[in-house]
């Protein structure tokens, strides 16, 4: 609740400020906008009813004591209305002018009457002023005068060259002023310089912003130098670069080195380019050395380094295909011994899955271990038995008299219904399974399903791809990796090579 006097206070000065509400709030800090309507409301009312009610006056600020000692120090110390405001921490300095006007109103005269400084008197604070071992309010108190004034004067004095006497030479001071300018050109030159040298990093060899001068190659260094030779003296960019100039002539000389290898590089480039981007150095210089080019490997990685030619990798959540214990699980007769003597003695399946933006695709191989050939394969948009089941009828297919490999699967829903079951046992192959939840069990298919997405599945845009034509491009390319894909562990060969190297079919 709100007293009679506070009411009428906030009325009164909703009065006076032409009955803004926000304004009364602002000062007062209360009441709200709805609070002072009623009051006003009120007043209105008892005005009509004919009492008298009058708003009270707002208590003043400042006592009458508090008033008088500011006028006094005002008086005393300087006349001065920012000192004393900012020695007493009252009032304002328009506030302190009206106070002074009312009780001292023959000092406003005053104060237009200035003193009269003659030109010797200015001449001897400005020379105090300038040799002084306190400070410059000390010095203008000294002679009567505000601190701005000694420097109004010291400007207006040695503008006009009067002679002010000195203990120092003015000459000594001059050429000491002469050489810090001289400093502060060379600073600034070479600040200029550094920043040209990160800006050139930065566009002509690819460098981030922030990077260290000092950690580039001299081949890098040479560069920026030629860059900004014709604005720069040499000297200063190799003692900015920290290089030795006989390194910086030496790498001037070698770039005619590296055009020798202009045909090699344009080879690499092709090679990784028609092979799903997924060849590194290694199978470059395999594949360069094949065709009779001699390099060596660290040639190769330097070039594709400079072209940027990095296969990228991604990983995603597997495709699971567990739906529960639907039939007794036979033992791992694999034992994560994915090596095979011969083919079609130990074969791996799986099923993995492919995200579009159209669907998704499933794949299910059969993989020999012998060399990692896919025998047969099939790709659906339906991770069903039947996809599983034409797979496994086509390997079969495949196989001669004699041959019985050991069949390895997860624990798939797929591989345990009885249609599987009854393919198996009618062709007399073996089968084997991963422990649950246990995927190094089966390391080698898993393998090969990272191998296909990172060659040719991730990275890639799929948007305008429809589920046939991913299903064509998938196809080709297993195709294209049992035909043509390079295998290091085979000698460089591809596995149609290998195999045929050995006699076999």
């Amino acid at each position: 609740m709100y007293s009679r006097e506070e009411r009428n206070r906030a009325i009164d000065l909703y009065l006076k400020h032409n009955k803004c509400v926000a304004d009364v709030i602002r000062v007062l800090g209360y009441p709200n906008y709805r609070t002072l309507k009623e009051w006003y409301a009120e007043y209105q009312q008892q005005l009509v009813d004919g009492k008298e009610n009058e708003p009270c006056k707002v208590k003043p600020k400042f006592t009458e004591e508090e008033i008088n000692k500011a006028v006094e120090y005002y008086l005393k110390n300087g006349k001065n209305y920012t000192r004393t405001v900012k020695t007493l921490g009252y009032p304002s300095r328009e506030t302190l002018r009206k106070w002074v006007a009312q009780i001292v109103p023959e000092e406003r005269k005053i104060y237009k009457n200035r003193i009269q400084y003659s030109q010797e008197d200015k001449i001897q604070a400005v020379s105090d002023f300038c040799y002084r071992k306190e400070s410059a309010l000390v010095v203008a108190e000294t002679h009567n005068v505000h601190r701005r004034t000694l420097y109004k004067w010291k400007k207006e004095l040695l503008q006009e060259e009067l002679h002010i006497p000195m203990d120092k030479d003015l000459d000594v001071v001059k050429d000491k002023l002469e050489d810090e300018v001289e400093a502060l050109k060379m600073e600034v030159s070479k600040l200029r310089m550094e920043k040209d040298l990160l800006e050139g990093a930065a566009e002509l060899i690819k460098k981030d912003p922030g990077i260290s001068l000092a950690n580039l190659t001299n081949k890098e260094k040479t560069i920026l130098i030629d860059a900004l030779r014709t604005k720069y003296p040499l000297k200063e960019l190799l003692n900015s670069l920290q290089l030795v100039k006989s390194s910086y002539y030496y790498q001037r000389s070698a770039k005619g080195i590296n055009t020798k290898y202009d045909k090699t590089k344009e080879e690499i480039i092709h090679l990784f380019n028609n092979n799903y981007k997924c060849y590194g150095y290694r199978r470059i210089h395999k594949i360069l050395k094949n065709q009779g080019i001699c390099v060596s490997e660290k040639v190769v990685r330097r070039l594709m380094r400079e072209e940027d030619l990095v296969v990228k990798t991604k990983k995603t959540r597997k495709y699971n295909s567990y739906k529960g214990e639907l039939s007794p699980a036979p033992a791992n007769m694999i034992k994560r011994d994915f090596t095979a003597d011969k083919p079609n003695s130990k074969w791996l399946t799986d099923i993995t899955e492919f995200r579009l933006p159209a669907g998704k695709v499933y794949l299910s191989p059969i993989i020999d271990c012998f060399d990692g050939k896919v025998v047969q394969w099939s790709i659906s948009n339906q991770p069903d038995a039947e996809m599983t089941t034409s797979m496994l009828e086509s390997a079969i297919n495949t196989l001669v008299e004699g041959e019985t490999p050991i069949i390895h699967s997860d624990r798939g829903s797929h591989y345990r219904w009885p249609g599987w079951i009854n393919l198996i046992e009618k062709a007399g192959l073996k089968r084997s399974m991963s422990k649950k939840g246990y995927t190094p069990d089966n390391a080698a298919c898993e393998g090969f399903f990272g191998r296909i997405k990172n060659e040719m599945f991730y990275n890639r845009k799929w948007s305008n791809i429809s589920i046939e034509d991913f299903t064509r491009i998938l196809d080709q390319y297993l195709k294209w990796y049992n035909n043509d894909r390079v295998k290091m562990k085979l000698g460089g060969k591809s596995i149609k090579a290998y195999r045929k190297s050995l006699g076999i079919v």
